[in-house]
């Protein structure tokens, strides 16, 4: 569409992949959701093709030139793994499965403004995709983990209306029982929520007492 460059470019990418070929790139948000001017409509092409292979959520701050929250697509023209090397399939079969990662929670501020990735994040990314897509050389196995990675079907993606927002697919992250009985802790989150009120109440009360002052 007129205006808006992110699926021309993803087309451009397409277009001159090989039969085997991939391709990742760094796209604004919006791209995984939007539904404007036909942008829907063409990222409904690419899925239905079968061509997006891995879908990243990125945190915000990550950028000097800015601090939006951007994501990582990754694209193949050969979900099949099939190679012409003599070794035969590089990777797994993988056709009608799309892997979602949401890292938005990931890395850690350099600064006030500014965040980055730790080596053991980009490790956590990547050996996660690499583990999914059956890399020859990867020793870790794959498993969905709730709140960071799904391996989502294309029918999946149809019922969510072709949004490839990870966030989407991924689930809420799994919290550990501390093992507390749910009417102990009630009692007592109250009674330090209500220690908590008078503290703020005797300080609010010192806080007019210095501006009267």
């Amino acid at each position: 569409p007129s205006g808006n460059a992110n699926f021309a470019w993803v087309q451009h990418f397409i277009h001159h992949l090989s039969p085997t070929g991939q391709a990742g790139f760094v796209l604004a948000n919006g791209s995984m959701s939007s539904q404007s001017s036909g942008e829907g409509d063409i990222r409904k092409a690419i899925v239905e093709a079968d061509l997006v292979d891995c879908m990243v959520a990125l945190p915000g701050q990550l950028f000097y030139s800015t601090q939006i929250p951007v994501c990582l697509w990754f694209l193949t023209r050969d979900k099949k793994g099939s190679t012409s090397s003599p070794q035969g399939a590089r990777y797994r079969d993988r056709r009608n499965e799309v892997l979602f990662i949401d890292a938005r929670k990931m890395g850690a501020m350099i600064d006030r403004a500014h965040r980055e990735l730790t080596d053991a994040d980009i490790e956590k990314i990547a050996g996660t995709y690499h583990a999914w897509r059956g890399d020859k050389d990867e020793k870790s196995k794959y498993a969905d983990v709730s709140g960071f990675c799904k391996s989502a079907t294309l029918d999946e993606i149809r019922e969510h209306n072709y949004v490839l927002t990870p966030g989407r697919y991924v689930g809420a992250e799994e919290q550990e029982d501390d093992g507390e009985v749910f009417a102990d802790k009630m009692a007592r989150l109250t009674a330090q929520l209500a220690e908590q009120f008078a503290e703020s109440a005797k300080l609010e009360g010192e806080i007019k007492k210095n501006l009267a002052r």
